[in-house]
């Protein structure tokens, strides 16, 4: 059996930026951060796309329940990349819930492999 390949947005340095690599569809440019064989919109062919690196959140949140590896509490936010798709990525909860419609830029994943923002400077 093969494994399974890594559902979380791959983030890369680019430009002195991070960036999310994905895929944009060639017909109707439906941006997408993961690997698929065809669009899943038009079925069309894919590209190979980078977005980001600033986006504005779609909603947030602060989760206080521990889980296996983490150690609350932590921030999850739903981003839409400028652009791109939208991300579910981690952000510190220092100063609370990032607020709906906020712009946030990428940072390098975290030691586990998320995605992480910050309010953009």
């Amino acid at each position: 059996m093969s494994p399974q390949p890594d559902p979380r947005p791959r983030i890369v340095q680019e430009e002195g930026a991070c960036r999310v690599a994905g895929q944009r569809c060639v017909a109707c440019r439906h941006p997408l951060a993961y690997a698929a064989p065809r669009c899943p919109v038009c079925r069309g062919a894919l590209a190979d796309a980078r977005f980001g690196p600033d986006g504005e959140v779609f909603a947030a949140t602060i989760v206080r329940v521990p889980i296996p590896g983490r150690t609350p509490p932590w921030g999850l936010a739903y981003v839409d990349l400028d652009d791109g798709p939208r991300i579910l990525a981690h952000y510190a909860p220092e100063r609370g819930v990032l607020p709906v419609g906020a712009r946030v830029r990428l940072r390098a994943a975290s030691r586990e492999g998320d995605p992480t923002v910050a309010l953009a400077p």
